[in-house]
C-alpha cells in the first residue's frame, strides 16, 4: 500500500496539480495507513476512518483557483456546478466547505459529504478526494477536482473578470510562472507505422506517455489507438495513459468479435472516423484550454438550446479546428467528430476534450493537438486581456 502512495504522491507532484510540502494519503490495509504533509495526513486519516472506502488524499492544489471559486460563489451556494464533461459525467457538482464553518473537526462532516460525492474543496485547506477500492482512485478524482476547477475559474475570469483582493496578482503569477510553453520538441515518433503489432503496441505506448507528460490530459483521461489492417489496436476503458503495457486491445475493424468489450467506451467513434478518413492513429486528450474555450459561445444569449454539450447542432470553428457538440461514449461523437474531423486533422468536443489524426504515425496527430491547445490558449488569453483593457 505505501508504494502506491509513493507513486500516486509522485505523480501529483509530476503533474503540478498539488504542491510537492502539501500531500497526505490515508489507506486502510491491515490498519489505517497515513503518510505526507502531518496535518494534511491526521485530517485524511479522521476522514477516511468513518467512511466504508479504502483510500483517501487531501492535498493543497497547485493553483488558488478553487479557493476563489469559494470566495466567488454566493452566500447560500454550497457546491461549485463546472459545465465540463467530466464533472457532468464523474463528480456531478463539486462541494466545498468555507474557512468560516471549520470549527472543530472538520472530518465528520467531510466523511457525510464524501458519503455521495468523489471529492470536496476545504477553502484553505485544499482538495479531499476518496478512492473506494484503490489509491488510485484516490488520484482519479483529486485530478478530476483539480481539472473541473481550473477549467471552471479560467472560464469565470473570462465572462465576469477579476473581483478579489489579489486575484489578479495571482492569474498573471499563474500565467507568466504556473504555465510552461507546450511542444512536441525533443519527442521520438515512428514516422510511418507499420503493420507490425509490436510496433504499434511500442508506439502506442510511448505516445501515451508523451500525452500524459505534457499535460494534454487531467490524470489519465483520454484514449488512443492505431488501424492496422482488419484491427484497431485501442487503449482499455479507464487505463492511464501513461501506463499502456497490456492495457490495449485489438479489436476487428469490423466490430465481429467480443475483444471490444473491454475498450476505451470511444471505441465507436474510433471506427468511424477510420472509416470516413482513412488515417492511420487517433490521439484524443483533454487539454485544458481546449476545453475552456470550447463553452465560449456568442451565441448563448439568443439561442434556446439549454444542453450544448448534447444539443447543439452548429459546428463552430476555433483556429480553423471544428468544434461540435456530442455526447461521449457510444453516443453522439460518434455522429458528430467523423464528418468534421477529416479535413483539418483534428475536432474539439464541446467541454469534453480535442481528437486529432495522423495519416502515417503519431507524429502528426500529436503535433496537432498541440497546435490547437496553443492556438485555444493565445486566444483565451487574446480575449481575457481585451475585456480587462490590456494590451494583447
Amino acid at each position: 500500500m505505501r508504494d502506491q502512495i509513493d507513486k500516486y504522491t509522485g505523480k501529483l507532484v509530476a503533474d503540478r496539480s498539488a504542491c510537492a510540502d502539501g500531500i497526505a494519503f490515508a489507506a486502510q490495509d491491515d490498519v489505517l495507513i497515513t503518510a505526507g504533509a502531518p496535518e494534511l495526513a491526521a485530517l485524511a486519516g479522521n476522514t477516511l476512518s468513518r467512511l466504508n472506502s479504502l483510500a483517501l488524499v487531501a492535498a493543497r492544489p497547485s493553483l488558488p483557483f478553487a479557493d476563489f471559486l469559494i470566495a466567488r460563489a454566493g452566500a447560500g451556494e454550497e457546491c461549485i456546478v463546472p459545465q465540463d464533461t467530466e464533472t457532468r459525467t464523474f463528480l456531478h457538482d463539486i462541494p466545498f466547505l468555507r474557512r468560516r464553518d471549520l470549527a472543530g473537526d472538520p472530518a465528520p462532516i467531510l466523511a457525510k459529504l464524501l458519503g455521495n460525492r468523489k471529492g470536496v474543496i476545504v477553502e484553505g485547506v485544499g482538495i479531499v478526494a476518496v478512492g473506494a477500492i484503490t489509491v488510485e482512485q484516490a488520484f482519479i478524482n483529486y485530478s478530476s477536482v483539480f481539472h473541473s476547477t481550473f477549467v471552471k475559474y479560467l472560464q469565470d475570469v473570462l465572462a465576469d473578470g477579476f473581483s478579489l483582493a489579489g486575484e489578479r496578482e495571482a492569474f498573471d503569477a499563474f500565467r507568466q510562472q504556473w504555465l510552461r510553453p507546450l511542444s512536441a520538441a525533443g519527442l521520438d515518433f515512428v514516422g510511418a507505422l507499420s503493420l507490425e503489432k509490436e510496433e504499434i503496441l511500442a508506439e502506442i505506448e510511448r505516445v501515451g506517455r508523451y500525452t500524459v507528460e505534457r499535460g494534454l490530459v487531467d490524470s489519465f483521461f483520454g484514449n488512443i489507438s492505431a488501424s492496422a489492417g482488419e484491427l484497431i489496436y485501442i487503449s482499455q476503458t479507464a487505463a492511464s495513459l501513461d501506463e499502456l503495457k497490456g492495457c490495449i486491445d485489438p479489436v476487428p475493424a469490423d466490430n465481429s468479435s467480443t475483444t471490444g468489450i473491454t475498450a476505451s467506451s470511444e471505441l465507436l467513434a474510433h471506427r468511424k472516423v477510420y472509416e470516413q478518413t482513412g488515417a492511420r492513429v487517433i490521439l484524443h486528450g483533454h487539454p485544458k484550454f481546449s476545453v475552456v474555450m470550447s463553452m465560449i459561445c456568442d451565441r448563448k444569449k439568443e439561442c434556446a438550446i439549454k444542453d450544448c454539450w448534447k444539443d447543439c447542432p452548429h459546428v463552430r470553428e476555433l483556429g480553423g479546428t471544428p468544434v461540435v457538440a456530442g455526447e461521449i461514449g457510444a453516443g453522439g461523437l460518434a455522429r458528430r467528430v467523423p464528418p468534421v474531423i477529416g479535413a483539418s486533422g483534428s475536432a474539439i468536443v464541446y467541454g469534453h476534450g480535442v481528437f486529432t489524426l495522423g495519416r502515417e504515425g503519431f507524429g502528426e496527430a500529436f503535433a496537432a493537438m498541440v497546435d490547437v491547445e496553443n492556438f485555444c490558449r493565445e486566444e483565451y488569453f487574446r480575449q481575457v486581456d481585451r475585456k480587462q483593457g490590456q494590451k494583447p
